[in-house]
């Protein structure tokens, strides 16, 4: 029987091999797969399988094999992709995801969602075999999702705004970072500090201002200048447009914003008024995104991990998808705390008085 195919354009399979040689599909299988099989093959037609195999340029359907082996060895991300600017936040956190997916030899998938009720509503279409696991990416879910949550496929979170059970939920200390970076506004000589915090019905910004208050108060300062806005740029940008027009002169020296797109926004609101940054207002923000390292002036933030947070959140999914699948006892799902490191660069200064 010829090896060849002319004008052959689709790839070689199982039975193009087993019409080669001259055995069944299954024994061709079992051959290349070193599996065990009740039919018996000789050690000739092992040696014929395999050359055939080569000759035909034969290549295993890898989704076949994955479904064989009850695995799809991709790993899912659910994030809300909202507002019209590139959301730095997400892009760090995710190329973490897939440097520590890649170095476990997992593909990864990403669901993108307008909110967290209609990725809850997509869930399990999201988990029908698709994927093997999945990372919710800073989720806001009522109590009342816990029980649409899939069992039958592991979950881990980053940033939860709420702790959800069987789901491991990483995070970083986001209260204390609040508190040294404000410390670090008193200790160049700021009293009168606004904190510029994100939606407060969040856990997130709840944390960064309660630690802004804790230092305030520390310091017998009263933390009494609070502005509530968002995290998306153009909204906090018009809020805080609106605030230095109105607030009460002289302004505050110094703002420990709840991000560095806060920051940035207000770094720009400033600017259009006429407000020079830092020397007529320190400020700082939190995350140390890739714009924060490269504004002007440089901002000083609060460095979370978050490529690091990413890396590990693909780790420890895999963990928990290998236990699923050899029967064992899953990973504890306490918490796991990251430290943030506070990052000073030339937006905090002295105020000028000093």
């Amino acid at each position: 029987m010829s090896s060849h195919f002319p004008g052959k354009r689709r790839a070689a399979t199982l039975a193009d091999i087993s019409r080669e040689v001259g055995v069944s599909p299954m024994a061709v299988s079992a051959v290349l797969n070193n599996a065990k099989t009740s039919a018996r093959i000789s050690a000739a037609k092992r040696v014929a399988v395999i050359a055939a195999a080569k000759r035909l340029n034969y290549r295993p359907n890898a989704m076949a094999r994955a479904l064989a082996d009850r695995r799809m060895n991709t790993l899912g991300v659910s994030t809300i992709l909202a507002g019209k600017g590139l959301n730095q936040y997400f892009l760090e956190v995710f190329n973490g995801i897939v440097e520590g997916a890649a170095k476990l030899s997992q593909n990864t998938t990403v669901f993108a969602h307008e909110t967290w009720e209609e990725c809850l509503a997509k869930m399990p279409s999201i988990c029908d075999g698709r994927i093997d696991g999945l990372i919710l990416l800073a989720p806001i879910l009522p109590a009342s999702a816990q029980a649409e949550l899939p069992f039958h496929t592991p979950l881990v979170a980053i940033h939860s705004d709420r702790p959800l059970a069987g789901v491991l939920n990483i995070e970083s200390d986001e209260e204390e970072a609040s508190y040294r970076m404000t410390q670090a506004m008193i200790k160049a000589g700021h009293r009168s500090i606004l904190h510029a915090a994100g939606p407060l019905l969040r856990c997130g910004p709840r944390r960064r201002l309660s630690g802004w208050q804790r230092a305030m108060r520390d310091a017998n300062l009263t933390p009494s200048l609070v502005l509530e806005t968002s995290f998306d740029r153009i909204r906090a940008r018009a809020d805080l447009t609106a605030w230095l027009k109105a607030a009460p002169k002289p302004l505050p020296t110094a703002c420990v914003c709840a991000s560095d797109d806060i920051a940035l926004s207000l770094i720009e609101a400033a600017r259009e008024l006429g407000i020079r940054v830092p020397d007529d207002l320190s400020v700082s923000g939190f995350d140390d995104t890739l714009l924060a390292q490269t504004s002007n002036p440089a901002l000083a933030t609060v460095r979370q991990p978050l490529r690091e947070m990413g890396i590990l959140a693909a780790e420890e999914l895999v963990k928990r998808i290998d236990a699923n699948r050899e029967g064992v006892e899953v990973p504890s799902d306490k918490p796991i705390v990251l430290a943030n490191e506070v990052v000073l660069r030339a937006s905090l200064q002295p105020p000028r008085s000093q």
